[in-house]
């Protein structure tokens, strides 16, 4: 097996990523959880905040959750990754930049041409091998914009905060080494470029949640190198494969970040795909297994945008709901969410 990386090496850009149970339970299949326990800090809890006044509305346990909820920086997990892959006699590529696909098996590199038995397409929302499958590339601006950001916060309890405002929001977690994760979100008329390395300046990202409460202002006081862009909506693939051509993770179903299951997903497609790869199956098979939940998991992330952002009386009324689930039934936050985290795609 041979891995095409565009990037010449090993990217130095740190980000968190969550990796759920669903996630972590395929990536358990392939050997690598003693990997996820070293690089993952295991989540206690989300807790959803009122931004404004800085009050926990609730807090649901995470903490049953088996295989355990995990915050990770990306950097750590893909260096993991990399490593099983090295054992296994997996050949990465640096430097490789795919330039065209054909569904015949061959891939134009800018220094040549390579034909596979089977071609992958797990190069993300600008995926070269999208149009491969008949799939345009139309994508609609969502309306709102993100910033991500790294900094040092030790003493960060091991939960996933939810800071909601009219209009945004921020979501905390922290990584290993003393460090805090933190994604803010914005709704706004103007538009920035797909892509989450274009530098922004800390005070606008600070101006956007300057009405709100002390905590999380002081927050987005220590961030230095925000990194901005715009949240777009991409249409799922029509199409996955075509000839000898698969596609995988963003590049067939790109997700807005709100639930969290973007490489969760691309994770669970990888594992399916080389069951139904092994098995002889057709490709066909890979895409009709994978379709229907993709398409709930992304309408499940879009509700979470509006949800995050109400204003006025609708907010007062979903805040006092949580926090009265939060009460009452706090199992019932989770529960509501077992068919994506119970999930397990080694068993399909």
């Amino acid at each position: 097996m041979t891995v095409l990386e565009a990037r010449d090496g090993p990217s130095d850009h740190g980000a968190g990523i969550q990796i759920t149970p669903n996630g972590a339970r395929a990536l358990g299949s392939l050997g690598v959880a003693p990997m996820l326990d070293a690089v993952g800090i295991a989540a206690r809890a989300v807790v959803p905040v009122d931004a404004l006044s800085g009050r926990r509305i609730a807090r649901f346990d995470l903490s049953a959750q088996s295989p355990p909820y995990r915050f990770a920086d990306r950097r750590d997990l893909v260096a993991g990754l990399t490593a099983a892959c090295a054992v296994a006699g997996v050949d990465i590529r640096h430097g490789a930049r795919v330039t065209g696909a054909e569904a015949s098996g061959i891939v134009h590199l800018g220094d040549g041409a390579i034909r596979a038995d089977l071609v992958v397409g797990a190069d993300g929302i600008r995926s070269v091998l999208r149009p491969v499958c008949g799939n345009p590339g139309a994508a609609n601006f969502s309306g709102q914009v993100a910033w991500r950001a790294v900094i040092d916060a030790p003493g960060h309890p091991s939960e996933a905060r939810i800071w909601m405002a009219p209009g945004r929001h921020v979501v905390t977690y922290p990584l290993t080494d003393g460090r805090l994760n933190l994604v803010a979100v914005q709704e706004r008329d103007a538009w920035a470029e797909e892509g989450w390395h274009h530098a922004d300046d800390p005070e606008t990202l600070r101006a956007a949640f300057a009405d709100c409460c002390a905590e999380l202002r002081d927050i987005l006081a220590a961030v230095t190198t925000p990194r901005l862009w715009g949240l777009f909506r991409h249409p799922v693939a029509a199409r996955w494969h075509a000839g000898r051509v698969a596609l995988l993770g963003d590049a067939a179903h790109p997700t807005l970040p709100f639930l969290a299951q973007g490489a969760n997903l691309a994770i669970e497609d990888a594992v399916v795909l080389a069951r139904v790869v092994g098995q002889g199956r057709g490709l066909a098979a890979y895409e009709a297994a994978r379709r229907p939940r993709v398409v709930r998991a992304i309408a499940a992330a879009d509700a979470n945008a509006r949800n995050y952002h109400l204003s006025g009386l609708r907010r007062r009324v979903a805040h006092l709901g949580l926090s009265a689930i939060g009460r009452a039934a706090p199992g019932a936050f989770l529960s509501r969410l077992s068919w994506l985290y119970d999930h397990d795609v080694t068993a399909d």
